[in-house]
């Protein structure tokens, strides 16, 4: 171990990123116990000892529109972390997804260094983990990649070509989902239904609203509509994997906001359950999931699923005129096909949603043929141990002259 220690800065501005940021530190602290972190992250990343400059809670913002609302803030964040990064002698910066955020300071940061007289001008390395989805957003955001950052380490085998063919220092590590679905201790069923006090006479239709308040209030009042008449139909029981910074009441408060439609059940029709994902993802029937890293969670389960999706009218518009894929889903788009059904926007309605699981659930051969589908996916994304990997590289990184 070099005898000189060193400061380490990490961005992850999601529950996903922090999900990640955490199993990176934690191998980072293996190599190095003394290694000093600090950044943007929640609270698993804070449980393995970083240092939190700023909570995800505070940076979870959705689309656009709600971006730009917050453009004050972002500002005063991205100048402050610049600011301790100075006086911390920072040399290497880890960004992790949240590409709206990180592409930008990434910029900043580096013109900040540039600006400063040759003999002060900070040397900082910036290592991506976990890239901007350019082949969704088109490839623009590739030029301006190989400008800002030093080192890209992709979870996605398909992005390191895309990469290597564009001369962008990258490497794949593999997706850590598959280490952290191999390393989870789960509940058995019988467990599961023990605990949480369901009917183990019923399987469980599983919704998943999103981990902001925005998705939650946007999605969740037509997917409960939607789910309780499923679960009366297919004899389901409806569970509700609240994530951990959303409050419970928040959910109760958006599905009584259309209470006046009478085809709506009572609130104890359905359970809400914190930090038990991968329990439920095992051993629902059929999940309601939001657009983005918990549909590749569910895929990997092989959980037949409907994938739904609803932003702010703006940033829908200005999405749908960025967006170069035909299919949103992380499941449909690594299959190169719509395994599973995807909703957007004013789809998200209970008779959409209805349908889609009622054609799912009625039909045994369509079920297990999604089911089959989805379970081609995992080795598709390379072999356990990607947060080992990426300790490592960034490791090296480190100490580099």
């Amino acid at each position: 171990m070099p005898d000189t220690a060193r400061n380490l800065m990490i961005i992850a501005g999601e529950v996903s990123g922090d999900l990640h940021g955490a199993s990176l530190i934690k191998e980072l602290k293996i190599l190095d116990p003394q290694l000093q972190i600090c950044g943007i992250g929640g609270d698993k990343m804070k449980a393995e000892g970083m240092e939190l400059i700023y909570h995800i809670n505070k940076m979870a913002f959705l689309g656009f529109a709600e971006i730009i609302k917050h453009i004050p803030l972002i500002k005063r964040v991205q100048n402050n972390l610049i600011n301790i990064i100075k006086e911390k002698k920072i040399k290497d910066v880890v960004l992790i997804d949240y590409p709206g955020f990180n592409l930008n300071f990434a910029k900043k940061l580096k013109a900040s260094a540039l600006a400063r007289p040759s003999r002060d001008r900070m040397n900082i390395k910036i290592i991506y983990y976990i890239s901007p989805q350019i082949w969704a957003w088109g490839l623009g955001r590739i030029k301006k990649i190989k400008n800002l950052v030093d080192k890209m380490l992709v979870v996605f085998p398909f992005e390191e070509e895309l990469y290597k063919s564009n001369d962008v220092n990258v490497e794949f590590v593999g997706h850590p989902l598959i280490e952290r679905i191999n390393d989870y201790n789960f509940l058995t069923k019988d467990e599961l239904y023990r605990k949480f006090d369901l009917n183990p006479s019923k399987e469980i239709l599983l919704i998943m609203p999103g981990s902001r308040e925005h998705e939650v209030i946007k999605i969740f009042p037509e997917a409960i509509k939607a789910a309780f008449r499923l679960a009366n139909e297919f004899d389901l029981q409806i569970v509700v994997a609240c994530s951990p910074n959303i409050d419970e009441s928040l959910i109760r408060s958006a599905m009584a906001r259309p209470s006046r439609d009478r085809s709506m059940s009572p609130e104890g029709d359905f359970k809400v359950i914190k930090d038990h994902t991968y329990d439920l993802m095992k051993y629902s029937k059929l999940g309601i999931i939001k657009s983005g890293t918990s549909t590749l969670e569910a895929g990997l389960f092989a959980l037949p699923m409907i994938i739904v999706y609803r932003t702010s009218y703006l940033t829908y518009l200005i999405g749908k005129n960025l967006v170069k894929l035909k299919n949103i889903g992380m499941v449909n788009i690594i299959s190169g096909e719509k395994v599973v059904p995807e909703l957007i926007q004013k789809k998200v309605n209970q008779k959409a949603i209805y349908s889609e699981g009622e054609k799912i659930l009625s039909n045994s051969k369509l079920y297990n043929s999604i089911k089959n589908n989805l379970n081609k996916i995992k080795a598709k994304l390379g072999s356990p141990g990607a947060s080992k990997r990426v300790a490592g590289i960034i490791y090296s990184m480190l100490y580099e002259s």
